[in-house]
């Protein structure tokens, strides 16, 4: 598969550049007194049985802890989250990635709720993306995130290629902070990774996720039937 069967052409140049927002992409708010702005990463909906899963980066989560007043505000743009603010109800990370860091597990997923919505899902209201494992490489990837600093989110066109066994390396530049967690999508719904992984999500220049197999499947697995 290359760009051109996919309908899709790479970013020209290979940089990010701001985006609309999309329902099933969003913000992750965790206000407080650490320094960080308000949004401090990105995530994204996920097909699941409860229709309340989001997924990010494990970087966005736990660090020595999990960070508390967790929000998530889908399609956020501009200060308004058009689709409401979503909190944590139960959060899944490898317990490789909770005793070390290991950046080969820098995956979390979150069940969600809406508070004052009783019953309300997710996935019924924003739509979500189609999670896959063991995707073959290269492949090409579109990658979303919302940087610290900015009120919308930014995405780039471009190939996701293995870093290593349990890395992918997506080359596009200027993307920042903040987009750590969003989406590494394929076929223009499939995610296929999260912006993370292998130093904290990259540089200037190129950005990383962790590759898809077993032991996110499993982790994927657990936090949707537990």
């Amino acid at each position: 598969m290359n760009w051109r069967s996919g309908g899709w052409e790479p970013s020209d140049p290979l940089e990010a550049r701001p985006a609309p927002a999309e329902p099933a992409i969003g913000a992750l708010f965790s206000p407080g007194n650490d320094g960080d702005p308000d949004h401090h990463c990105s995530g994204v909906v996920v097909h699941s049985p409860a229709g309340d899963l989001v997924a990010t980066a494990a970087h966005c989560v736990y660090g020595g802890g999990f960070r508390t007043n967790l929000a998530f505000a889908p399609g956020y743009r501009d200060g308004i989250a058009p689709y409401g603010v979503w909190v944590p109800t139960r959060i899944d990370v490898d317990p490789r990635w909770t005793a070390d860091q290991d950046p080969d597990h820098d995956i979390a997923f979150l069940r969600l709720r809406r508070p004052g919505y009783p019953g309300q899902r997710l996935e019924d209201v924003t739509g979500a993306e189609t999670i896959a494992f063991g995707r073959e490489l290269p492949t090409p990837a579109r990658l979303v995130g919302y940087p610290n600093f900015s009120e919308q989110p930014l995405d780039c066109r471009t190939t996701a290629r293995p870093a290593g066994p349990t890395q992918l390396r997506l080359d596009c530049a200027d993307v920042p902070n903040g987009t750590s967690g969003g989406p590494v999508l394929t076929d223009g719904h499939t995610l296929i990774g999260v912006i993370g992984g292998r130093d904290g999500g990259g540089d200037d220049e190129t950005s990383y996720s962790i590759h898809f197999g077993d032991g996110v499947r499993a982790l994927y697995e657990r936090s949707t039937h537990s």
